[in-house]
């Protein structure tokens, strides 16, 4: 079944054997799920996200030009889907803190500091979930998935020297953030 390319499967779809759009979502779901995750830091919000970005794909097949790789097509609508979901729980929220007359001061997370005994994958994750959703996008997209730069330029809508841009300023936000909390491997 891994033989099978992404276009095979789009043509059977497109022809009837609707059956075969599970093959897709086979093929993307743990990584549009973990982009996701990551832009919304949210369990539930990612898999409902996850499951309205394969639904627009499903319901866009036939747009579908071919002149990208799928992936990237796809790619673009789940960070789309995730943009809306974040951007409406952001207006939710700040529905909700107008309402409340005093603001609680919230305890800094940011004075945490690398022990010699964590991951230090798991840590660097846990410190690129701390930048802004972009700069985390970027890196995740680059680092973790191998997306090109082209790809990673068209999925963000943004010309591919702005992508070079990007991924330069997120590398610098991630190591400063790292040099914040002590840690002193180079990892960049």
């Amino acid at each position: 079944m891994k033989n099978i390319s992404d276009n095979e499967i789009i043509d059977s779809v497109l022809s009837g054997n609707g059956s075969d759009y599970s093959l897709i979502i086979e093929r993307y779901k743990d990584r549009a799920f973990s982009l996701l995750s990551n832009m919304l830091k949210n369990k539930l919000d990612a898999e409902e996200a996850l499951q309205d970005s394969f639904i627009k794909a499903f319901r866009s097949l036939n747009a579908f030009k071919k002149e990208s790789k799928f992936s990237t097509w796809f790619y673009k609508i789940v960070y789309n889907t995730g943009l809306t979901v974040a951007t409406n729980k952001k207006r939710k929220l700040q529905i909700q803190m107008n309402s409340i007359d005093d603001v609680y001061n919230l305890k800094d997370e940011d004075n945490e500091t690398y022990a010699a005994s964590e991951n230090a994958k798991d840590y660097i994750i846990k410190m690129v979930d701390k930048l802004p959703v972009r700069n985390a996008l970027v890196l995740i997209l680059f680092y973790m998935d191998n997306l090109s730069l082209k790809e990673i330029s068209e999925i963000l809508n943004i010309s591919l020297v702005n992508t070079k841009v990007l991924l330069h300023r997120s590398r610098n936000l991630l190591r400063e953030l790292l040099l914040k909390h002590n840690y002193q491997e180079e990892i960049l």
